[in-house]
């Protein structure tokens, strides 16, 4: 699991390889948002980076996660799962969540750190 926090925010990642997908790799990701901060915050929107080994490469960015945009008061945290598929069996991701403290209604950047998309066979 790879963590970082950006101005209260902490952001950890979990993945998993979901083999016997035919013709892509296929990994699953969870994610924990946690707001370490003092005022309540909302996550409005994601952008993803993706990394693929055979020099593949493509950002996403929409609106909030799993088709919700939590809202997380001081002390929460928001856990989902989703996924990528590759086209090789190595790669990362990383990106940001834009998050908007709904005290003073500043909107800021939530880093999502590197983490890397590997077959567990292949970390033997």
């Amino acid at each position: 699991m790879v963590s970082c926090v950006t101005q209260g925010v902490k952001v950890s990642v979990e993945t998993f390889f979901q083999p016997d997908k035919a013709d892509h790799y296929a990994f699953a990701y969870r994610v924990t948002i946690e707001n370490e901060g003092e005022d309540a915050i909302q996550l409005l929107n994601r952008h993803w980076k993706i990394f693929d080994s055979v020099h593949f490469y493509r950002e996403v960015s929409g609106e909030g996660v799993v088709g919700q945009q939590p809202v997380l008061k001081p002390g929460d945290r928001y856990q989902y799962v989703s996924g990528c598929f590759l086209k090789s069996d190595f790669g990362k991701m990383n990106g940001s969540y834009e998050m908007i403290n709904l005290k003073n209604g500043v909107k800021f950047p939530a880093r999502i750190p590197d983490f890397l998309l590997v077959p567990t066979y292949k970390l033997n």
